[in-house]
């Protein structure tokens, strides 16, 4: 059964939110257990000094002990004054008080478990098709040290699951190589344009069945939220809770238009400091956007490529998924998660084989400080970021140009699907 409630024309008010956490503890299941909770790092809009403010009100005194993981994924280590400014508690030492709030530590391969593999013939299965292979599951050990688990994070669209949120914490958040790889190339296969906002995808399945090898109990408090306020907050099993978020996260986080536009400015905010997590400005907007069509990511404040994955980035480029798939051999040896980036970014297009030659569907341009050599190197166009004049770009809706203030989070589609001619 799943807690709390939400509405697309409204926020909760700060007791709404106490009364769900406090009902959601209410049972006495946990007391006197060890409870870690999983949580988003700096790249999500999130109310978490407010949610770690209520669980140190009504849970920890509850509990044997109250700890935090940074569900990363593949995101840059957070230091103290991250930390202190993503949960609103002055963090020393990866601590506040006798509070742990870990760091997952991805790129050590002595931190995870081994939980055991999904099938191939199950793969095939779940993937349509589209993939057969053995799945190996990993997740960080830490977790092991506790008796309940809880997932705490928004729910957007997203470009590789659908909606984020509910078991995502798990797989990529604290999950091994080989299932962030894999599923992360699942949905580049599929593409962003058909996943992004689609409900429960392929991809989502195949992480729900990763998690139920998990065998520390899990529960999920499952948050919509924009910019104003807090829409929805839900608690229960991470598939009720993140399929109730989803349901609200699709009518609050997804705008439908008439038609697609021209000429797209992604504005980004600085939550996103390098490409590897800007690139939403294209993967929210691509649905939107005219055969044809122009997308320029204008964030001045953007100097890197990916702090984590910059070199392999520099080595493979951006291009569309067929420029990968027709060329496996050539790039099969590359993390999926990265290959899978690289197409999220480029957007939908053609490869030929025989003539070496590349149609993508839309043209990307960076507005950064990342060098137009470098941008001419990874093949995206550049722009200087000092020519461009925001208000240049207002109020043109009806010439097919559009700018997105504090893009990444809004999914825009046509209410025609398929429909990308611009009128």
């Amino acid at each position: 059964m799943t807690i709390g409630k939400g509405a697309a024309n409204k926020y909760l008010a700060s007791d709404d939110a106490r009364q769900i956490v406090t009902q959601a503890f209410e049972s006495g299941k946990l007391d006197g257990k060890r409870v870690i909770i999983l949580i988003p790092d700096g790249t999500r809009t999130m109310p978490m000094p407010q949610m770690f403010n209520l669980f140190d009100e009504i849970l920890r005194p509850r509990v044997k002990a109250l700890d935090y993981l940074v569900a990363l994924g593949t995101h840059a280590i957070m230091g103290d004054p991250q930390l202190s400014k993503l949960i609103g508690r002055k963090v020393v030492d990866g601590k506040v008080g006798n509070t742990n709030i870990f760091n997952h530590h991805w790129e050590n391969p002595s931190t995870f478990a081994n939980l055991g593999s999904i099938p191939a013939g199950e793969v095939a299965k779940i993937t349509s098709g589209r993939m057969s292979q053995d799945v190996a599951v990993t997740l960080n050990r830490l977790i092991l040290d506790y008796d309940h688990i809880i997932i705490c994070g928004p729910v957007f669209p997203h470009e590789v699951v659908g909606f984020s949120g509910g078991n995502k914490y798990f797989f990529p958040g604290i999950g091994g190589a080989e299932i962030i790889n894999f599923t992360h190339w699942l949905g580049a296969v599929i593409t962003n344009y058909e996943v992004i906002g689609a409900g429960y995808t392929p991809v989502r399945a195949v992480i729900d069945r990763a998690a139920s090898l998990i065998p520390v109990p899990t529960t999920c408090f499952a948050l919509v939220v924009t910019h104003e306020g807090l829409a929805g907050l839900y608690y229960g099993t991470a598939p009720e809770a993140w399929k109730a978020a989803s349901e609200l996260s699709s009518k609050i986080h997804i705008r439908w238009v008439d038609k697609a536009y021209r000429r797209v400015l992604s504005v980004m905010p600085e939550m996103y400091d390098d490409l590897w997590t800007a690139g939403k400005g294209m993967y929210k907007m691509e649905p939107a956007v005219a055969d044809g069509g122009e997308v320029v990511i204008y964030g001045p404040h953007l100097d890197e490529v990916s702090y984590t994955h910059g070199k392999l980035i520099d080595e493979i480029g951006y291009h569309c998924r067929d420029y990968f798939i027709k060329q496996w051999d050539k790039f099969k040896h590359y993390p999926g998660g990265v290959l899978a980036h690289s197409t999220h970014v480029k957007g939908l297009g053609t490869y030929d084989a025989a003539t070496g030659v590349e149609k993508p569907r839309i043209q990307v341009n960076l507005a950064t400080r990342i060098s137009a050599e470098r941008c001419r190197r990874i093949n995206l166009g550049y722009i200087d970021p000092a020519t461009i004049k925001i208000d240049d770009w207002r109020n043109r809706e009806s010439e097919g140009v559009l700018v997105v203030p504090r893009a990444g989070e809004t999914l825009y589609r046509i209410k025609q699907k398929g429909s990308t001619r611009a009128s």
